[in-house]
């Protein structure tokens, strides 16, 4: 990290002396970021607190573990970080990672995130699409709703991500917000 500095394109995770670097494609963050703007606009319209970190390096020094995900939130933990830079060896782990998958797979980076104590991990792949998995006993579970929002399915969620290709951002986040409203959470 400190030879790369911080401004680069290339994201690192690094696993007890393995380094793995991934370039994203466009693809990649056009899809990450809408991700972004969703997890934003379900925060905003179920009235739940967020301190987004983004692609903020995640390291554990003792554990010789770091990971930069694609994106990583402190929603039911927001309230206890009160500081920009973080350290997970006094701070809480984020509550909620993203991992969008499109030339590289990031199941390597899931034993770092489950060394790491991260309870929830959003993965999109072009297969598969997005699933949601909590942290159970030590392991990763897919879930069929979403720990964070028990409101939304990932099904759900997927139904507004295959809006991107013939809508632009703000029409898909604004359909979100609607479906939202329209529910009786």
């Amino acid at each position: 990290l400190q030879d790369m500095g911080d401004h680069r394109a290339a994201r690192l995770a690094y696993d007890q002396g393995t380094l793995e670097i991934i370039m994203p494609s466009d693809l990649h963050e056009v899809l990450n970021r809408l991700l972004d703007r969703i997890i934003t606009a379900l925060t905003e319209e179920l009235d739940l607190k967020i301190k987004a970190y983004g692609s903020t390096t995640l390291e554990r020094e003792d554990l010789e573990q770091g990971v930069e995900p694609d994106s990583c939130y402190y929603i039911q933990n927001a309230d206890q970080i009160s500081t920009l830079q973080l350290d997970l060896r006094t701070n809480p782990p984020p509550d909620l990672a993203v991992e969008v998958d499109i030339t590289s797979s990031s199941q390597r980076r899931f034993t770092i995130y489950q060394q790491l104590q991260i309870p929830e991990v959003w993965q999109y792949t072009q297969r598969r699409g997005l699933v949601f998995y909590s942290l159970v006993a030590g392991q990763y579970v897919e879930r069929e709703v979403s720990p964070t929002f028990p409101q939304v399915s990932s099904q759900m969620l997927m139904t507004f991500l295959q809006m991107a290709p013939g809508e632009d951002d703000n029409t898909v986040v604004k359909s979100l917000r609607r479906w939202i409203r329209q529910q009786s959470f």
